[in-house]
């Protein structure tokens, strides 16, 4: 970053040298050779501007693609661990067992159908691709039949909502929910409550920090259009609510 910054300042910079010239000699030629080597250096940042973005959008799409294929790679895991289980239970002659793992796996496809379906591409692609980048923390999702927030929300609404979202998983993730090396949990819900989008965060594993985590809460929401509730004194429970049509 400080390379092209430093590009675009000594180009600016050495407008100095024409301009002298033209001050200490005041002639065509050195108000023609200023205003040439002005134009040239204009249009040397803008160049250099133009490629640093490029590269950073570049950037951007490598680390978008790679965690697209990161998630791809723990859905195909997945499956093929579920797939070795059925078998073996079908080797093994127990259809009670392989009853209980064909549900199993139904009841996987259908939650993922249903955040799918929540329509809010940058939610959707963050929820899907968690377990790639969510270290210790198990995010446990729910979602109600038939929600469909793109039809609620504007898309200005839905990236508010998904970045208060994310703010909120990261303050569990690394607010201390757990001693080191334990698995943490975290049960996200959401559904429709009184013509209100409510989603709700649920975790008893914030052992005694759960009023530092609504504080936490509370700043990340503050100027928002996302209101957020704590559901109870003693439970470590919240949930956000955003009234639909916005």
């Amino acid at each position: 970053m400080k390379s092209w910054k430093s590009a675009i300042g000594a180009a600016m910079l050495s407008v100095a040298f024409p301009l002298g010239l033209a001050c200490i000699w005041p002639t065509l030629w050195t108000c023609l050779l200023l205003g040439l080597w002005a134009v040239a250096a204009a249009l040397f940042s803008v160049l250099t501007v133009r490629r640093h973005f490029e590269r950073e959008l570049w950037k951007q799409e490598r680390i978008l693609q790679q965690t697209a294929i990161r998630t791809l790679n723990h859905h195909r895991h997945d499956w093929m661990n579920d797939l070795q289980v059925l078998y073996g239970y079908i080797q093994l002659g127990k259809p009670d067992k392989s009853v209980q793992c064909v549900e199993r796996i139904k009841e996987r496809i259908a939650l993922d159908s249903r955040i799918a379906k929540l329509g809010i591409p940058s939610l959707v692609f963050y929820l899907q691709s968690f377990r790639t980048v969510g270290g210790s923390l198990q995010l446990d999702i729910e979602v109600e039949e038939g929600l469909h927030l793109e039809d609620m929300l504007t898309p200005e609404a839905g990236d508010e909502l998904t970045s208060v979202i994310v703010q909120m998983v990261r303050a569990c993730q690394f607010g201390g929910m757990a001693a080191q090396g334990e698995t943490r949990s975290l049960r996200l819900t959401f559904k429709r409550d009184e013509g209100d989008i409510v989603i709700v965060f649920g975790s008893d594993g914030l052992r005694g920090r759960a009023e530092l985590f609504q504080k936490q809460i509370f700043n990340i929401v503050q100027g928002k259009i996302v209101k957020a509730e704590r559901l109870t004194a003693h439970k470590s429970d919240f949930q956000l609510r955003l009234p639909m049509g916005m």
